[in-house]
């Protein structure tokens, strides 16, 4: 007898089931896969709630150096992301963030995905994203001023948003649609830019960034805790999930020495008239993140930490799986 086309998640059980997804290996029950509607709107909240800190501060734009005509900060105009030197970090926080949750939910729903429903949650993302950068780069570059400067800038800036938003396609694929080592790659690159996410999301007003100090140090630790989870997540069972894991933490070591040092430059106005001299700082500054024994320590001891605790636990919980069921077998 031959299954019935009208049956698809029955008849497709690799698009189903990808290897690791089960602690005994063997593939899930198939289940009806969704209509497609839902998956563009899925694309589209998760975007939203990566720009949620940033709506939620008024979307005023920066003060701009180059400003045309002098205007106070609440007079600024009202942009999709906060276009400035001093907030290259953040633009690509808010981007990959909802990139990243975008993945989660994709991966979640894998086995209930109809064909073309991925698609359109991609699409959802980029819709946001898209019209969040061309919107912002239309009013700022209507008030700057008319000069090379002006023009240097917003390409400048242009370009960081669109190598963020790159960047953030590459891990919304990769947490949803990659072998966990690849997912697991995918989810400390959005690590890494979280905190910032989660800084203007608590405190919008720069003015009390640093209360209540209790939850800014908890907040530092988060990225860390993150990674050491997407590792004890992936497992460590493969060659493939040991290289996936140790990425993962070259990454994490990586990359806040990569943004702390595009930030430092790019905020140096004394250097914005001279490229050669800004990269040169910023090489220098990245080279001192990158080595700084209490900066780069304490964080990669804690994701290693949390990972081992993960990993053990992972292992304890199926051992005790296959103990009953080789009790119920007997």
């Amino acid at each position: 007898m031959q299954p019935s086309a009208t049956t698809p998640a029955a008849s497709d059980p690799a698009r189903d089931f990808a290897p690791g997804d089960s602690a005994l290996g063997e593939a899930p029950a198939p289940s009806a896969p969704l209509p497609r509607w839902p998956f563009i709107l899925i694309g589209v909240a998760a975007a939203v709630i990566g720009l949620l800190p940033w709506l939620a501060t008024g979307m005023r734009l920066p003060l701009q150096n180059l400003w045309a005509a002098d205007t106070m900060p609440d007079d600024m105009p009202l942009v999709l992301l906060p276009f400035s030197q001093y907030q290259l970090s953040t633009i690509a926080s808010l981007l990959v963030v909802g990139a990243a949750a975008a993945g989660i939910a994709a991966r979640a729903l894998r086995r209930r995905t109809p064909p073309g429903g991925f698609a359109l949650l991609v699409f959802g993302v980029l819709l946001v994203d898209v019209v969040a950068i061309v919107q912002t780069a239309t009013v700022v570059g209507a008030g700057l001023r008319d000069d090379d400067w002006s023009a240097f800038y917003l390409t400048a800036v242009l370009a960081v948003a669109i190598l963020a938003l790159l960047v953030a396609v590459l891990v919304l694929w990769l947490v949803s649609r990659a072998p966990r080592a690849g997912a697991v790659i995918g989810l400390a690159i959005a690590a890494v830019l979280v905190s910032g996410w989660i800084h203007l999301l608590l405190a919008p007003d720069p003015v009390f960034a640093g209360e209540p100090a209790w939850l800014w140090t908890a907040v530092r630790w988060v990225p860390a805790v993150l990674v050491g989870a997407a590792i004890a997540w992936g497992g460590v069972d493969t060659v493939g999930r040991v290289i996936g894991a140790l990425a993962s933490l070259v990454i994490f070591w990586v990359g806040p020495a990569l943004i702390t040092a595009v930030s430092a430059a790019a905020g140096t106005r004394v250097l914005a008239r001279e490229p050669a001299e800004m990269l040169d700082y910023g090489r220098s500054v990245f080279g001192m993140a990158l080595t700084e024994p209490a900066l780069v320590g304490p964080p990669l001891v804690v994701a290693v930490c949390v990972a081992g605790v993960g990993l053990i636990g992972r292992a304890l919980i199926g051992r005790s799986a296959r103990m009953s069921d080789e009790a119920t077998e007997a």
